[in-house]
C-alpha cells in the first residue's frame, strides 16, 4: 500500500499543480469564457514532454485520469436537485429529446461519411448532447478512447462555446426572446457549464437560473449514456475477439459502478441530507477533481497527436453543434414556447 502510494504521489502532485495553474489562469480571463478545464488540458499538453522524460510521474497521472476523474463525476451529483429538475426540466426534456437525437444522429451519419472512427465521433456527439468536457471525460474511459481523441473533442467543444458565449446573447436580444425561452435555449444548446453560465446570465438573471438548471438536467443523462456505450464497446470488442462473430456481453464486467454513487449523491442532496453548508464544499471539490483529471489527460497527450487527427472531426463537431443550436430554438418556435 505504501509503495503504491509512493508511486502515485509525484504524478498526482503534478496533475494538481497543473490544475491550480489552470484555475489561476482562468480567473484572469473576464466572463469565464475559457473554463479552467480547457486551460488544464492545454497546459497539460504543453507539459507532455516532461512526462515523457520522467517515468516516475506516469503512475500518478494515470491515477488522476481515472480514479480522480470518477471522484469528480460522483461529487458532481451534489449540484443536482430532483425538485428543481422536475420544476424547470419538464419541458426541457422534450427539447432535449430532439437535440440529443440530432447530436447522435447527425454526428454518426457525418462521421461515417468522413470515415472517422466511432469513438471520436461519439465523443464529439456526447459533448454536444450532454455537458461538454465533463461528458467527454466520463465516456472516454468506458469506450477506451485514446487520450488524443479526448483532447480533440474537448478542444472542439471549447472553440464552439467561445463563439456561442459571444453571439447567443445578442441573437436572443435581437429575436426578443423571453428569459425563460432564452434560458431553455442556452441550457439545451450550449455545451460546457461555464459557457452556459456566461451566456445565460449575460441575458438576464431569470435566463441564467433557467439555463443552469436545464444544463444540470442534461447532466443526468450521463448515466444512461455510460451504460449504452459500455454495452456497445463490449459488443464490438467481443465480436473482434470471437472467431465465430458471436458477441456475449458481460454486464457485471462493464457496468460503471461509480454512477450508482453519483445517483446516491444526487438523492442525498435532494433530500437535504447533504446540507446547503456542505454542498458548496463538495461542489468545489468535484470541480477541482475534474480539472485535475483533465490536467492528467493533457499531460498524457501531445499536440502532435491531436494535429495528426486532421480537420474532419473539427468540421463534424461544428456542424453538429450548429444543428443543435437551430434545433433547440426551432422546437420552441414550433411549439409556441419561444
Amino acid at each position: 500500500m505504501l509503495k503504491k502510494l509512493k508511486n502515485i504521489i509525484p504524478g498526482l502532485l503534478l496533475s494538481a499543480c497543473v490544475a491550480i495553474v489552470a484555475m489561476f489562469l482562468s480567473s484572469l480571463i473576464p466572463g469565464d469564457i475559457i473554463g479552467a478545464t480547457v486551460i488544464a488540458l492545454l497546459v497539460g499538453m504543453a507539459l507532455n514532454p516532461i512526462l515523457n522524460k520522467y517515468e516516475k510521474f506516469n503512475a500518478g497521472v494515470n491515477y488522476a485520469g481515472k480514479i480522480v476523474l470518477r471522484i469528480g463525476i460522483i461529487l458532481m451529483g451534489v449540484n443536482l436537485n430532483f425538485s428543481e429538475v422536475l420544476n424547470v426540466g419538464k419541458y426541457s426534456l422534450f427539447v432535449m429529446f430532439f437535440t440529443m437525437a440530432t447530436a447522435f444522429g447527425a454526428g454518426n451519419l457525418i462521421g461515417k461519411l468522413f470515415g472517422m472512427n466511432w469513438k471520436l465521433t461519439n465523443l464529439l456527439s456526447v459533448s454536444t448532447a450532454i455537458c461538454g468536457g465533463s461528458a467527454v471525460a466520463a465516456v472516454a474511459p468506458v469506450i477506451k478512447a485514446k487520450d488524443e481523441d479526448v483532447a480533440y473533442a474537448i478542444s472542439s467543444t471549447f472553440i464552439f462555446d467561445v463563439l456561442t458565449v459571444v453571439a447567443i446573447p445578442w441573437i436572443g436580444i435581437a429575436l426578443g426572446m423571453s428569459g425563460m425561452g432564452y434560458g431553455l435555449w442556452v441550457g439545451t444548446a450550449v455545451n460546457d457549464t461555464s459557457s452556459v453560465v456566461a451566456a445565460g446570465y449575460a441575458f438576464s438573471e431569470l435566463a441564467g437560473n433557467t439555463a443552469v438548471i436545464v444544463k444540470l438536467t442534461r447532466t443526468l443523462f450521463i448515466i444512461p449514456y455510460l451504460l449504452i456505450f459500455s454495452i456497445i464497446n463490449e459488443r464490438i470488442e467481443a465480436k473482434t475477439e470471437s472467431s465465430h462473430g458471436h458477441a456475449s456481453v458481460n454486464l457485471k464486467k462493464i457496468f460503471p459502478y461509480f454512477i450508482i454513487l453519483f445517483l446516491v449523491v444526487v438523492i442525498l442532496r435532494s433530500t437535504g441530507i447533504i446540507t446547503d453548508v456542505i454542498a458548496p464544499v463538495l461542489s468545489k471539490t468535484s470541480r477541482f477533481c475534474m480539472i485535475m483529471a483533465l490536467s492528467a489527460i493533457g499531460l498524457k497527450t501531445s499536440f502532435g497527436d491531436v494535429k495528426n487527427i486532421g480537420f474532419k472531426p473539427m468540421i463534424l463537431g461544428f456542424i453538429v453543434d450548429t444543428l443543435v443550436v437551430f434545433v433547440s430554438i426551432g422546437v420552441q418556435v414550433v411549439t409556441g414556447r419561444f
